[in-house]
Formats: structure tokens, sequence, C-alpha cells
């Protein structure tokens, strides 16, 4: 009977209540009287109190935690409780009202700790799940296994399909591996960037979206457009991958957040010492697999630039990738650099091949041209302008030069093979 009222006075007071299935409100009214049972045997049993209180629960359907928030069950538990004491009066003589009406109320306290307890284990257990199917996802990135599967695992740990996607691989030493992934998680939220994070060995490495620029994946900015020489110290820096500067994390707010580079600066409090690389902007999770593994080879090949910012694109680190041995890398220096010089005249390539082989002197350069200096000026700029990187910086002049060799190397293979 009380059982029934009290359903009867959820129905009047809460709206959601009615709106819910058949078996989801026959679960709660289960609940109820199994809640009403365990009263009477607490009143018998009071040591037994916690014991009998968390037994309500158990005889509730699994998905009913899923249906109902902990907000509703507060107010579920509020208006049985109030069911009750309407009926105190006729459960016991006057001069046991009181005593009844306190243990009522000391039992509903009881009951709503338990059912703290019961949504706080399922949280757990949510969010064991949710970090063990990330970890899955972020592991299907890193390896390269890209199937139908991957944006629906994704889209189960929250995911959004953002517009831009990239991966930015740093240290994960000092810390346990759920302490940095929180951490990652935090600093996401607070930049509105969408995340999946993974701890591999020592090596931290996220999944990053956000609504920054996809560009070119050129060399010569770090944000990855291609840009004039002439444009280097508006892009941040030489070759664009000097960005040692920029916006400090805590400043970079969600609107400040357009390049990958200013993702990297979010989230650089969660990685650990030594390097943190950026890899190329693709359009969504499907193309991680290929900005992961550029990602994570540039972290391998970082330590030969000691003076690289932190953090570094993965473009910025592509003549030490080719220097490593990486194909991709040498490619993209021959398709990007050598070949454009090449398809822009020989004067240009005879110039910059020649100022860089004579040790970055105008005036040797114009001597073994028989040019004037002003020409050999000029005919860099020019070749500047092609290739987007100016041989008067040092770093670019490294790229430069170790692309105009793989070019020659590259023609010298053709011509044997053919």
């Amino acid at each position: 009977m009380l059982a029934s009222r009290a359903a009867a006075r959820m129905s009047e007071v809460l709206p959601w209540f009615s709106a819910m299935s058949a078996s989801h409100r026959a679960g709660i009214q289960l609940v109820v009287q199994a809640g009403i049972s365990s009263f009477v045997e607490w009143c018998r049993r009071p040591e037994h109190a916690r014991q009998l209180s968390e037994d309500v629960f158990r005889v509730a359907p699994r998905e009913l935690v899923r249906a109902v928030t902990f907000r509703r069950l507060v107010d579920l538990v509020r208006v049985a409780v109030e069911a009750i004491e309407a009926e105190v009066p006729n459960l016991a003589s006057p001069e046991d009202e009181l005593r009844l009406l306190a243990d009522v109320l000391r039992y509903s306290r009881d009951i709503a700790f338990a059912g703290a307890v019961v949504y706080a284990r399922a949280a757990e257990e949510r969010g064991a799940w949710d970090a063990r199917l990330e970890a899955l996802v972020v592991d299907h990135v890193v390896r390269g296994e890209v199937d139908r599967a991957l944006p629906s695992r994704a889209a189960a740990v929250g995911w959004r399909n953002p517009p831009a996607v990239t991966v930015i691989a740093g240290g994960a030493e000092g810390n346990a591996p759920e302490a940095v992934v929180d951490e990652v998680h935090r600093l996401a939220r607070m930049a509105q960037l969408e995340v999946l994070a993974g701890v591999h060995h020592n090596r931290l490495v996220m999944v990053v979206g956000g609504q920054f620029a996809t560009g070119s994946d050129g060399i010569g900015r770090p944000d990855g457009v291609t840009t004039p020489a002439g444009d280097a110290a508006a892009a941040g820096g030489p070759s664009g991958v000097g960005a040692q500067g920029g916006a400090a994390p805590d400043r970079l707010l969600a609107g400040e957040v357009h390049t990958a580079l200013d993702a990297a600066r979010v989230l650089l409090p969660a990685c650990g010492p030594g390097p943190v690389v950026v890899g190329p902007v693709v359009a969504d999770l499907t193309g991680a697999p290929r900005a992961a593994r550029m990602a994570l080879a540039a972290t391998d090949v970082v330590a030969a630039w000691p003076a690289a910012p932190r953090p570094v694109q993965a473009r910025a680190l592509l003549p030490e990738l080719a220097l490593a041995g990486d194909a991709d890398a040498r490619r993209a220096l021959i398709e990007e650099v050598y070949l454009p010089l090449r398809n822009a005249g020989t004067p240009l390539l005879e110039t910059a091949g020649a100022y860089l082989d004579f040790g970055s002197s105008l005036e040797a350069t114009a001597r073994a041209l028989y040019l004037h200096t002003n020409t050999v000026r000029y005919r860099l700029r020019k070749a500047a302008e092609v290739c987007g990187l100016d041989p008067a910086d040092h770093r670019e002049r490294f790229i430069l030069h170790v692309a105009l060799v793989l070019g020659r190397l590259d023609g010298v293979l053709s011509t044997g093979k053919t």
C-alpha cells in the first residue's frame, strides 16, 4: 500500500516520471517497495543499517541507473519519504509518531547515501570503460589501423568530429598515465578542444581536434602554410619553426586557438620533459594515422636539432627525417623545394646551389658565377619566393641545402636507372 501511494505521489509531482517507460516505472516501484520492507528490518536491526540500505538498490534492473539521473534519484527519495511521512499517523499510536518520524528521516539519510554509492560506482565503471576505449582508439591511430569502427568508437567517448585534426606527441615521464590523460582532458576542456589521449611507454600521444586551419602542409610556417621568406618574421620565426614565443598556454582561450601549434601550447603543461612535436593537420580522424606517423617519426629525430623550439612542427624536421632515411620526407623536400627551383629556371637553382657551396658568401658566389653581387642578391630573393626558404637564415639554409643535395642525388640515380 505504501509503495503504491508513493508511486502515485511521484506521478503527481514529478512530470518526468509519467513519461518514463512502464518497465522503468515498475523498476522504481520495485525499489520503493524493497525500501519500505528494508525499513521494517532496519527498525528491528538498526545495527545493520548500512547493509540493509544498500540491499534496496540490488533489486533494481541495471539499466535503471542509466535511465534515472542522480538528481532524479534524489527527487524520488524525497517524494517517497514524504508519502511515508503522510501515513505515519495511520501506522503508529500518537505517543510513537515522533519516534517513527525520526526513524523515517534517519533511514532516508542512509538510503540517500546508499544511492550515492551506487551512482558513484556506476560512474567509475563508465569512466574505466571510457578510458579503455579511448586508449584503444589512440592505439589504432598510432598503429595506422583505420576501419569503419574507428569513428564510432571515438564518438562513444565523446569525440564530436571537429573540422580539423592533428596529432601531438610529447613525453609522459614522472606521472601516472591516468593522471597525465586527466590533465590533458582538463586543459582541452578549458580551450574547447576535442582530444583523445593515451600513454605509450614513456610517450604521450594526443589526437587533437579544433577549428584551426588545415593549411597546405608546407615547410615555411608553423601552421603548415608555405610562405615566402619575406613573411618569415610574420610567420613566427625563421622557417616558421621558431615560434618559441607566442601566447602563453594560460592566455590561449578557445577563441585564440587558431593553429595546431596553439593547441600544442595549450596542452604543453600536461607533457613531461623533452620535445613536443606537432604532426600535420588533417581533415578528420581517418587521416590521424598519417599525422601520428609523422609526429612520432619526428620525435625520434628531433634530438638532431638541439635548438628546436618546444613545441615544434614535424614538418620543420623534414631534413632530419630525410637524413634518417624517411622516404616521405625525402620526397617532400624534393617536390616542395628542389623541383620548384629547377622548374623556375637554371639561374635560380644554380645561384642558390653556388651560394650554399661557397659558404653563404655573396662575393665568392658572384666571382664563381661571374655575376655582380646585386644580381646574386636578386636571384636569391627570387629563389626564396619560389621555395619559401630564405638562404640568408641559418635554419632555412640548412633545409635548402639538404633539399638540393637530395634533388641532385635523385636526378643522378634516375639517370643511372634509365
